[in-house]
């Protein structure tokens, strides 16, 4: 219990709370609070205002010429390598191309093995393959006696060697992969060990594919007609009545 001297005194166990006199004392004495700062987005936008003013007049600049060109220093580069080419030989053609044939051909081929799942070893291509192939008739072939004039000069008979089909040109432009599967094991080894000419053999298929289609598309049939019809109006031009064209058999 306290005395009665000490009533007014705050107790040990609770602090005494400030009164009215000191209340105005204390508040003289508080600190002055801080003063509140602008939001930083006016800021940012006049840094941004001022980015894209210099960004339009760099790009008028540019555009009038004042300045070089900017580059880009990441941008993609090619450089060719390649040696000169090399003359090999020169051959003289005596032959006349009288007709010719496009084709197109599509290639599936695949490569795997027996009991081993396709995800593992397996190598499928879907090739479209377009060439063309010619029809000529060799005039080097022509024997002594091949033309014979008629004594009268008014007519005159050639025999001609057989129309012939040319190698078949497969057009790289024209031609492409469409579509290529190929197994785990495959693309490890290809990583390994790549193969440049792992597509030769598809492309030398589409070529006898094509060729074989040239020998059934009655190719030769044409470049003999067409053969036939320009001998014939170039000697009726010189003066002959009669023409008349053979071709040996093939």
């Amino acid at each position: 219990m306290a005395r009665d001297g000490d009533i007014n005194q705050p107790t040990r166990e609770f602090p005494g709370y400030p009164t009215a006199d000191t209340l105005p004392a204390r508040s003289d004495d508080a600190p002055a609070p801080r003063p509140v700062r602008p939001a930083p987005a006016r800021g940012l936008l006049w840094v941004l205002g001022a980015a894209a003013l210099v960004v339009v007049v760099l790009l008028g600049a540019q555009a009038t010429g004042i300045f070089p060109d900017f580059r880009n220093p990441f941008a993609k580069e090619q450089t060719d390598r390649s040696q000169p080419p090399l003359l090999k030989s020169i051959q003289d053609l005596s032959r006349y191309v009288a007709a010719e044939g496009n084709f197109q051909v599509v290639v599936d081929l695949q490569n795997d093995r027996n009991n081993v799942p396709d995800f593992l070893l397996n190598q499928r291509t879907l090739f479209v393959g377009a060439g063309s192939v010619e029809a000529y008739v060799d005039f080097t072939r022509i024997s002594e006696g091949a033309v014979v004039e008629s004594a009268d000069g008014k007519s005159v008979e050639i025999k001609l060697p057989a129309p012939q089909l040319g190698k078949t040109n497969l057009d790289m432009e024209k031609s492409y992969v469409f579509a290529e599967e190929r197994g785990l094991l495959n693309r490890l080894g290809e990583l390994v060990n790549g193969d440049p000419n792992r597509q030769q053999q598809v492309y030398q298929l589409a070529e006898e594919r094509i060729t074989a289609a040239a020998r059934d598309s009655g190719l030769t049939q044409r470049a003999e007609e067409n053969t036939r019809k320009m001998l014939e109006g170039l000697l009726r031009s010189l003066g002959y009545e009669k023409v008349t064209v053979t071709y040996a058999a093939p």
